[in-house]
């Protein structure tokens, strides 16, 4: 058992708690309080004093190659882009990460506890992703959620690498066209399937029944108005569920995805304008996103910005106009939510995983730095 007391808590939905006191027992959040209980089953607990500091969720990451693009060690470690195909929706992330990649090490030392992990954005349909906890041995008993969703990317990335080679898509067009074909020919698949005729055994058509079944929402890469727009347009005509990933002029379609219930993540916005769907890349589309009411989270887009800076980015966007309040939420609580996970983790709340953070000062201040990160109630990382 462990008791974290006194302290400024932010719970992660919204709430602020003064002097609080947590108890942590077999790792799961089993109490929070407003003030030092001395209670019976505390004697013998692991006292944690917090007076002074700031205590928050563990930090959640929806969008990242965490473990799957290694960091120091250059090509050998790139394994998050199959560009074999144009769509291998039947590849899956958890078969290429690394646990011993040092952003792990990186990411607890920031305070970061969960993040979402996928194949890169080089396919029109890239692959199954994973939710995973940042500490474990072996990717299998880090995962929270397996498959999390299935990767599509529209826009530069897939013209880029299949036009260089001359093969389809070359354009925008093409990026639907191919899309379109693959979830006809799931559709086609799937309706064998239920209505009991022998097929044989197809990986791809499986893993694209899953989201037609909406077993597993898509999550598409998008930037551009137009790209999103696009995509939005192939949900209405398949009816899968899904998120949209970057939405970097999101700001000019902000009604429309209100409208649509659609969920986003935001980022990098750290950074540069490395290519032309990035040209109004900046922190008004949050601010546009919020007067909107379309929810979102905060990513780095790992190693595009370091995981490191995750709490970096939510600094950044509350100097740029956003409040506390939604920045902390974008990667705690809205991010849980846009990962399917908030009923484990994303707020400070009994009955959830022990992923908790204690910070020297207000998590806000740039100048002050993670003391303590703990993940399922194990401390993972404590600084001397």
């Amino acid at each position: 058992m462990i008791v974290i007391h006194g302290g400024t808590l932010l719970v992660g939905n919204g709430q602020k708690i003064e002097n609080a006191c947590i108890v942590v027992e077999n790792g799961k959040i089993k109490e929070v309080g407003h003030q030092v209980r001395k209670r019976p089953f505390c004697h013998g607990a692991h006292i944690i004093d917090a007076t002074g500091k700031f205590i928050t969720p563990g930090l959640i990451d929806v969008h990242t190659y965490l473990g799957i693009h290694e960091e120091g060690i250059g090509k050998e470690g790139h394994d998050f882009n199959e560009i074999s195909s144009p769509a291998t929706p039947h590849v899956r992330a958890i078969d290429g990460i690394n646990p011993k990649d040092k952003g792990f090490d990186d990411a607890r030392r920031a305070g970061v506890t969960t993040v979402q992990v996928m194949p890169g954005s080089a396919n029109v349909i890239g692959g199954e992703m994973v939710v995973i906890k940042t500490v474990g041995q072996t990717v299998d008993e880090m995962v929270v959620r397996n498959p999390s969703g299935m990767k599509a990317a529209f826009g530069e990335n897939p013209k880029r690498v299949y036009g260089d080679k001359g093969k389809l898509p070359t354009t925008r067009m093409g990026i639907a066209a191919l899309f379109r074909e693959q979830f006809i020919q799931a559709q086609t698949y799937l309706q064998k399937v239920e209505s009991g005729k022998e097929v044989d055994r197809d990986l791809k058509m499986e893993n694209l029944a899953k989201v037609l079944k909406k077993e597993m929402p898509l999550r598409v890469h998008a930037h551009r108005a137009d790209d999103i727009m696009t995509v939005i347009r192939l949900a209405k005509e398949f009816g899968f569920a899904y998120t949209i990933e970057h939405c970097t002029e999101g700001h000019h379609v902000a009604h429309y995805l209100a409208e649509n219930g659609i969920q986003v993540s935001v980022g990098p916005t750290m950074s540069t304008r490395s290519k032309v769907e990035l040209a109004d890349k900046g922190w008004h589309t949050l601010l546009a996103l919020r007067d909107a009411g379309v929810p979102f989270s905060i990513t780095t887009d790992h190693p595009v910005v370091g995981i490191e800076h995750l709490m970096t980015s939510a600094i950044l966007a509350v100097k740029h106009g956003l409040e506390e309040s939604f920045a902390l939420q974008a990667i705690t609580l809205n991010a849980a939510k846009h990962l399917g996970i908030d009923d484990r983790v994303g707020s400070v709340e009994a009955g959830k995983d022990a992923d908790i953070v204690i910070w020297s000062g207000d998590p806000f201040d740039l100048r002050q730095n993670v003391e303590v990160t703990m993940i399922n109630g194990r401390i993972v990382f404590q600084r001397d």
